[in-house]
């Protein structure tokens, strides 16, 4: 598994399940052109962008296109590259025709085609250093515990995170963010020893 420290935007779901299945990065959804209306998650994406960097990687047909000038217009230019899948037609296995335009998605790519595109637009790979871990949160009382929700609830209002974000999300995103070291001590200062 490849860590990039850019977060990595797609359009869906398959798109992200696929990619999480090659990469160990923060991978956030638009959920196709929900994006120009769902204010919260285009602010998660414009700190991750000012934060880490973003690359956009999406399907190579119209509407990937739009999303795209989308989120070009939303965040610094120098905080945004671009990934590109090739113009490949078929359909998905999952469905049972073929898209508007014939191409395949990133859910249909092979992995070989994009771990090119990401490479092509010159990805970060992260070395294994000290991070946030699941085991960290419990001990942290971020999960695993009766007022665990709570608790992260209050944590993703602090940080200005959507309120909906799920655990190991929230994990990865505060080590793209802050890191380990910098979130313990933002803790901390905030609630005196953690």
């Amino acid at each position: 598994m490849i860590k990039i420290k850019e977060a990595i935007i797609v359009e869906g779901k398959y798109d992200k399940a696929k990619l999480s299945t090659l990469l160990d990065a923060v991978i956030i959804e638009t959920r196709g052109f929900r994006i120009f209306k769902d204010k919260d998650t285009l602010k998660l994406i414009q700190r991750l962008a000012g934060e880490c960097g973003i690359i956009v990687l999406t399907d190579s047909d119209a509407a990937g296109f739009q999303i795209r000038a989308k989120l070009q217009s939303a965040v610094p230019p120098e905080r945004i590259k671009h990934a590109y899948i090739p113009d490949i037609f078929g359909k998905e296995r999952r469905k049972t025709v073929a898209s508007k335009e014939g191409k395949l998605g990133v859910e249909g790519m092979n992995a070989g085609v994009l771990l090119e595109a990401l490479q092509n637009a010159g990805v970060n790979a992260q070395a294994e250093g000290d991070e946030l871990t699941k085991a960290d949160f419990f001990m942290l009382g971020l999960s695993g515990k009766a007022d665990s929700a709570a608790r992260r609830k209050e944590l993703l209002k602090k940080l200005d995170l959507p309120e909906r974000m799920p655990a190991n999300s929230l994990i990865k995103v505060i080590n793209s963010i802050y890191g380990k070291e910098k979130f313990l001590k933002m803790l901390e200062d905030e609630y005196g020893a953690n």
